[in-house]
């Protein structure tokens, strides 16, 4: 009886430029705390402290590589610290984030597209993620968030489709139709021009060592007439496990913070104008101009802590949402896995036993009738999918697959040491009513062997 395999094989990276990466010895793909992985559908990023290794195309050994160099600075030591694709419908880019809060856009030619400055600060990890407007959620949105520690940042996906298209159009007009230009077109002209972001402070519990935007929340008390929109962002880190934020888009005060101020006894103004005394005094005295160059931080938007979860010496180490956000798997130092309901703030599951491990959300195939119905043509629509948790463990040297929330264990997969879990960033505006469903699958690199496969998405393989 041939023995089943639940994972099927793409295509192999092996090539001369991994060398350059760190390939070369056994366990060089998990062992190196530096180096960094990314993933598309057909390609694949590698990145180290100073160079980044794109490979086209896996299934192909022609296929061309790109090695890009970026400028970081030497003085300030800096170097990359995390890697992410963002995919449009028909284009696709790496964006690279540095140790000094620089966010890097570089083209498959390894052109320079756009250089940004976000906060000063070592950037953790990169997220692309996206919603549309359903039956559950009430509005569509897609943005691209940048996590460091204590602070994350959020871009509208629109934003960056924009200055990608406007790029792309001036440089290589050969594969666009042009359109007369409009006024919003104008905010691009110029050369790394800032692309809007917003800039929110999650460090109330200490310093987090992942996080990310849950979605779109309700206002707080007293402010349900608002028109600003308000997210929810979990963040585990080392002095909390979890911690929650509602972020608004507001950089002022709460309407409760304003009827506070107006009530505030008229005795206090005499403290504050001796106040303002010292400090015009202390500015009077000579101080070092600072330099033009020197880019200020733009000020944080209002961030009001929700909730804490602390367990000393338990620290939050990862952090990984499912499609809809209404989930998150967290990895702690203890070696457990928890399952947090991000909607209502509470752990619904608890794994033991899983240090080191790793955790991505899949959808797996369970109406198996349908699939293997007459029509040959069937395409499986999203009902026909579950939802499931894939935890690589590595110290077992097993996958397993759980059913989400509460259901069992659908199966045990082996894998190689020096494996790695890997999964395609969302595809910003990619989806439509006519295309078929495209399911959330989880991929493999054996870096020892160079061998990218994918597991099966369905139960009875």
């Amino acid at each position: 009886m041939a023995r089943r395999s639940y994972k099927i094989d793409l295509g192999c990276i092996a090539c001369d430029e991994l060398t350059e990466i760190g390939a070369g010895k056994s366990g060089w793909l998990v062992d190196n705390p530096n180096l960094l992985c990314a993933i598309d559908t057909h390609s694949l990023a590698l990145a180290n402290r100073s160079s980044i290794l794109l490979i086209l195309s896996w299934s192909d050994s022609n296929a061309s590589r790109v090695m890009i160099r970026p400028e970081l600075s030497p003085i300030e030591a800096e170097f990359i610290s995390a890697i992410e694709w963002f995919v449009l419908d028909d284009v696709s880019v790496v964006v690279a984030g540095t140790s000094c809060g620089y966010l890097l856009v570089f083209s498959l030619r390894g052109e320079l597209i756009h250089r940004q400055m976000i906060y000063p600060g070592r950037v953790l990890k990169l997220r692309v993620r996206g919603t549309k407007k359903d039956l559950i959620q009430d509005t569509s949105s897609e943005e691209f968030c940048v996590i460091m520690p204590g602070v994350v940042a959020r871009f509208d996906g629109s934003d960056i489709q924009n200055m990608l298209q406007k790029w792309f159009e001036e440089e290589y007009p050969q594969f666009w139709v042009q359109k007369p230009k409009s006024q919003d077109s104008e905010d691009f002209e110029n050369q790394y021009v800032k692309l809007p972001y917003q800039l929110w402070n999650i460090g109330k519990y200490g310093t987090c060592a992942d996080a990310a935007l849950t979605g779109i929340m309700p206002p707080p008390l007293l402010e349900n007439q608002s028109s600003q929109r308000y997210y929810c962002a979990v963040a585990v880190g080392e002095d909390a496990v979890i911690s929650a934020y509602r972020l608004s888009e507001d950089k002022g005060r709460s309407l409760v913070g304003e009827l506070l101020s107006k009530v505030v006894p008229a005795a206090f103004s005499t403290v504050a104008s001796f106040s303002k005394l010292i400090w015009r005094s202390e500015q009077t005295s000579p101080k070092k101009s600072p330099k033009k160059s020197e880019e200020k931080p733009q000020p944080f938007a209002r961030a009001s802590p929700l909730t804490c979860f602390k367990d000393h010496p338990r620290k939050g180490e990862k952090l990984t949402l499912s499609p809809s956000g209404t989930l998150a798997a967290i990895t702690d130092s203890l070696g457990r896995i928890l399952l947090l309901d991000t909607q209502a703030l509470v752990v619904v599951r608890l794994w033991k036993g899983y240090r080191d491990a790793s955790c991505l959300f899949m959808e797996m195939l369970v109406n198996k009738d349908t699939t293997s119905s007459s029509s040959n043509h069937y395409e499986p629509v999203k009902s026909d999918y579950c939802l499931c948790l894939a935890i690589h463990a590595p110290r077992k040297g097993i996958i397993e697959i759980w059913q989400m929330r509460t259901g069992p264990r659908l199966r045990t997969i082996p894998c190689a040491k020096g494996s790695k879990m890997l999964q395609p960033t969302y595809r910003v505006g990619a989806s439509t009513s006519s295309a078929p469903y495209v399911p959330l699958e989880v991929f493999f690199l054996n870096g020892d062997s160079g061998v990218i496969s994918v597991l099966s998405r369905t139960l009875d393989s």
